[in-house]
């Protein structure tokens, strides 16, 4: 009987062909697909024993992240790595951890340079509908204080309404397309002891000051509350964020 190589028996257990892209992803992340030697379809059926059509869709999922680039001659291009599409939720899922780590590092950075003007907007146009759903979803963070998974939604719900409050449609934009990130961050700091509830005092301090109308001290309130998540976030997720060389990645996973 013919011996099945290890990446056929990882996509026969699920065959979908983001099971496949995510192996290349790996590969490439470890330097063990040189950069002039990206798979093409053919090599990607025959390496993985899968169809043409599944190796097809893989090139084109890669293609949608950003990741490569399908020339004249269906020649496959890498992409460099700061252009590859990092929010999509389908990339960091393929990322090493301490990549990750260093995502959501950035996404702080982020963060503090544009979220405090969000509430100093909306404190200068935010009407009673707005001011009326803000307090509910202060009323619903202290209720879910003992419960993080749910917090975490009502949470990034109160962001958006901020967002939207500002009227600020490519804003609205970033803070959608980051809700991932922002996710995946507010589960690690919602660990922490007393985080809800330092984080439910820190929302109604911004509520408090778009409510009075006060650009100032709503722009202060956001930025003492992303200051204060930043500080609490794990010394090694603070480090400078930098690419390591693609040798010293982990090795590929099932």
């Amino acid at each position: 009987m013919a011996r099945v190589s290890p990446a056929v028996e990882m996509v026969k257990t699920r065959t979908l062909p983001h099971q496949v892209a995510a192996h290349v992803t790996r590969r490439i992340l470890d330097g063990r697909i040189p950069d002039d030697r990206l798979p093409s379809e053919l090599d990607i059926s025959q390496e993985f024993g899968v169809s043409r059509i599944v190796a097809r869709e893989t090139l084109k999922m890669l293609q949608s992240l950003d990741m490569v680039r399908i020339a004249q001659g269906r020649r496959v291009v890498l992409r460099p790595q700061a252009e590859w599409d990092y929010l999509n939720p389908l990339l960091i899922e393929w990322l090493p951890p301490d990549e990750v780590d260093s995502l959501l590092h950035e996404l702080h950075e982020t963060r503090l340079l544009l979220e405090p003007e969000l509430p100093a907007s909306a404190a200068a146009q935010a009407d009673r509908q707005t001011l009326d759903r803000l307090a509910e979803e202060l009323e619903n963070m202290a209720r879910l204080e003992d419960a993080p998974d749910e917090y975490l939604h009502v949470d990034y719900e109160f962001h958006m309404e901020i967002c939207r409050a500002a009227h600020n449609r490519i804003l609205d934009r970033i803070m959608y397309s980051s809700r991932w990130l922002l996710t995946a961050s507010r589960r690690v700091t919602n660990d922490f002891p007393d985080s809800l509830e330092n984080a439910t005092a820190h929302h109604r301090a911004i509520y408090d000051a778009v409510a009075a109308g006060d650009q100032g001290k709503a722009r202060e309130a956001m930025r003492r509350h992303l200051e204060t998540t930043a500080a609490a976030w794990p010394s090694s997720a603070r480090r400078p964020a930098g690419r390591r060389s693609r040798k010293s990645r982990r090795p590929d996973q099932p």
